[in-house]
This record gives C-alpha cells, structure tokens and sequence, in this order.
C-alpha cells in the first residue's frame, strides 16, 4: 500500500499512538499475588483448630503443641529477609512455586506422625521455611516492582488476601476436623497449596520490563540485572538498618503486632473460647468473622497510608488493639453473645491493619532496601507471635486460663502506640507512600 503524499505546505499526519492496554498488567500481577496468598493461608488457620484434636489424641500438652507453632512462626519470620533477596535473585514465581510445593510436602507429612518432635520437624520446620518464603516480603516486593502509584492501596489488598484465606477455608477446616478429624482438614489445605502452582507459574511475572511496560503510575526502567549473595545481601542490609533507630522502633511494634495477633488470637482463641463452652466451630466462625472484616479494614488502611502519616497511624491502630484486648476476658461465654461480636468486628478491622503503614515506612526510610528491610521487621512479628503462641499454651497449663495473657498483650500494644509515635520522620522524603 503506498501512503498518500502530503499537500505542498502541509506537515505529514503523525502516526497514530501505540494502543496500551485498558488494564495496566499490574493489576493482573497484583490478583495472582492475591490468590496465590489465599491459597497458602490455609496453614495459617490450622494451628488453633488443631490444639485440641493433638492434645486429645496423644496426650500432648498445650506447651508441647505450641512449640511447634512457635518454631512455625518463628521461621516464617526469619525466613522473610531472605525470601525477598532470593526473589530479587532467582525471581518471584520460582521462589513462591518452590515454597508452596514445601509447604504441601510439610503438611502431609503430618498425617503419619506420632511424636512431638515429628510434629516440630513437618509443621514447625517445613511448613515455616516454606510459609516464611510467602511471607508478606512478597506482597511488598511485587507492589515496589509493579506499582509507583497507589502502592499503599494495593499493598492493603494484598495483606487482606490472608485474611480472605483464612475466611475461604477456616468454616470449612473446623468442619473437617470435628467431623473427620484433623488428618483430612491438613490434606485439603496441602492440596489447597499445590493447586495454586501452575498460576504462580504461568501467570506471574518477575518485572514490569519482563512484559515491556513501566509501572503503574511509574515510568520504563529495564529490569536490574539478578543481584548475587542473595543471603549476604539480605545480612548486610540489616547490618546497615540496624545502626538506625526507626528500625528498631519498627521492629519493635511488629513484635508487638504479632504478639497479639498471630501468636494470641489466631494460635489461642479457639481453645480460650472452648474453656468457657464455646463449640470449637462456633469460636473457628468467630475467627473467620475477624477475617471478613479484616479484609474492610486492611484495604482502608491501604487507602488511609496513601494519604495520612503512617506513624500516626500505627500509634492509633495499637492504642484501640490493646483497649480491646483488655474486655475480651469478660466477654468469652458458652454461647455467642452481642458483645463478643462486637469484639470480633473491632478486632477484625484492626487484625492486620499496621501493615500498610509498617510497609510504607520501611520504604520511606530504606527505598530500594525497603522490602528486605521489611522482611527482617516481618521476622520480628513472627518472633513475637511464636513467643506469644508458647507462653500462652503454657499460661494456659499452669493457670487453668488465658486471662493473663489477654491482659498483657493489652498493655503491650499501648506500648507499641508509644513506640509508634517516637519513630522520627525521614528529611526529605514523604510519608506518603504511593503518592
């Protein structure tokens, strides 16, 4: 075809512009990350319906059971900072496919066991080493790749997505295990996990340059070449943020947040609830209540990062955690009662709402390290859970009761909204992430 001459005095038309997707890939990216996440939550919802079922089969104490929930959580968040040097290294999809295989392969392994220490080595070990490398150091790596705007946002749904696993499979995991026992309800999230495989593979890409586009909101850069060291990296990277004092003020509170969060409520709720006559599947319906309205509250947090200063934030979200915690002895009874639904609304808006802001400091203070900055504050949460998940079972043997431990997670978190507020603010840079 030939194309027609231009008039004399007159300029050639332009070409016409490159057509772009309605749908920037990112947000694609962003609801892989999203299901994947739901399909690995399943193993966050099994520790507290499996208490009981283990204590009534082989005669394990509280304790026992909850050091392995302890060296689960404890891995989980130790495994984040590497995790997230490793995707830097290796790629997201290939590190995220290899943790879901292993976390499948840890909790079938369970079915079989017999003693405490198998338990430790299936579910404590496995299972966290693969967990911890789906750690929330991946929602942060994949919103600081693909994402320049609304990254506060976006990482608030990307928290949320535990929150919906754990409300997709939390009714149906209580189910299974006070109908058939605990072997099935640890098979179905094994298979849970596995199914999530080919969409990790075929459908999530490393880097916006992978597919040619800039991201969202952001500019082209050609994808960084594979950083080596991937563990000395991570190392060197809390060498250097541990000379500062927001990181520790930011470990801190995350210790605190998963304290009373992932080691109390999630690890200890549904036995406490039982203590006082509360049917296991109504206290795990509870629990997924929380996660209904967790996903609400995660997303507004997300929003509320974009725009409001994320220390003042934290502070506010702790303050009401602790008050909470410290009504929940007197509202546990036989039956489910309008103020304990009331606690569990609350609660559940609050679950995991300091993760956006935690996020968007990291990145405020550390840039491009901020992802595996978060993940060694990730670690700290996992540390303070798998302290918590312990001492509460062993609160719980030598008191008769988890009273004791509901009061001090309470004082706890007023002490994380004082911490909160003494994190300074970085010269030159805005707290508002994502904008």
């Amino acid at each position: 075809m030939t194309q027609t001459a231009a008039a004399p005095g007159t300029l050639p038309h332009p070409p016409p512009p490159p057509r772009t997707a309605r749908v920037h890939r990112a947000w694609f990216v962003a609801a892989v990350t999203f299901v994947t996440i739901i399909g690995a939550a399943g193993f966050a919802s099994l520790p507290g319906l499996l208490i009981e079922p283990l204590h009534e089969e082989f005669g394990w104490s509280h304790g026992t059971i909850g050091v392995a929930v302890s060296v689960n959580m404890a891995l989980y968040g130790i495994t984040a900072p590497f995790a997230a040097a490793l995707m830097d290294r290796f790629g997201i999809r290939r590190v995220v496919a290899v943790a879901l295989t292993v976390i499948a392969g840890g909790a079938v392994a369970t079915v079989r066991m017999t003693e405490p220490w198998q338990l430790v080595l299936c579910w404590g070990l496995l299972v966290g080493l693969g967990s911890g490398s789906m750690a929330l150091a991946f929602a942060a790596t994949v919103t600081g790749r693909w994402f320049t705007a609304r990254r506060g946002l976006v990482t608030g749904i990307l928290t949320a997505a535990g929150a919906s696993g754990q409300l997709v499979f939390l009714p149906l995991l209580a189910w299974l295990v006070d109908r058939h026992g605990w072997r099935p309800a640890t098979v179905t999230v094994a298979v849970a996990a596995l199914a999530v495989v080919p969409f990790v593979w075929l459908l999530l890409r490393d880097h916006p340059a992978d597919v040619g586009l800039a991201p969202y909101g952001g500019t082209y850069a050609p994808r960084p070449a594979p950083a080596p060291g991937a563990a000395r990296r991570a190392l060197k990277v809390l060498v250097g943020a541990a000379r500062t004092g927001p990181f520790w003020l930011l470990a801190g509170t995350f210790a605190i947040c998963g304290a009373s969060t992932n080691g109390l409520v999630r690890t200890h709720f549904v036995p406490a609830a039982h203590d006082h006559g509360m049917p296991v599947t109504a206290a795990a319906g509870l629990l997924a209540v929380i996660g209904v309205f967790d996903v609400v509250g995660t997303i507004a947090s997300g929003w509320f990062t974009d725009r409001y200063e994320s220390r003042r934030l934290l502070a506010v979200y702790y303050a009401l955690r602790g008050v909470s915690l410290l009504f929940l002895p007197i509202l546990l009874a036989p039956s489910v009662r309008p103020p304990l639904v009331f606690f569990i609304v609350f609660y559940g808006l609050d679950w995991v709402a300091t993760v956006p802001p935690t996020i968007a400091l990291c990145r405020e203070h550390y840039g491009d390290d901020g992802a595996i900055v978060f993940g060694w504050v990730l670690a700290s949460h996992q540390i303070g859970a798998a302290v918590v998940a312990f001492l509460g079972g062993l609160a719980r043997d030598l008191t008769g009761s988890y009273d004791v431990v509901w009061y001090a997670s309470g004082a706890l978190c007023a002490m994380a909204a004082l911490m909160a507020m003494v994190i300074r603010r970085r010269p030159g840079r805005s707290s508002l992430a994502g904008v």
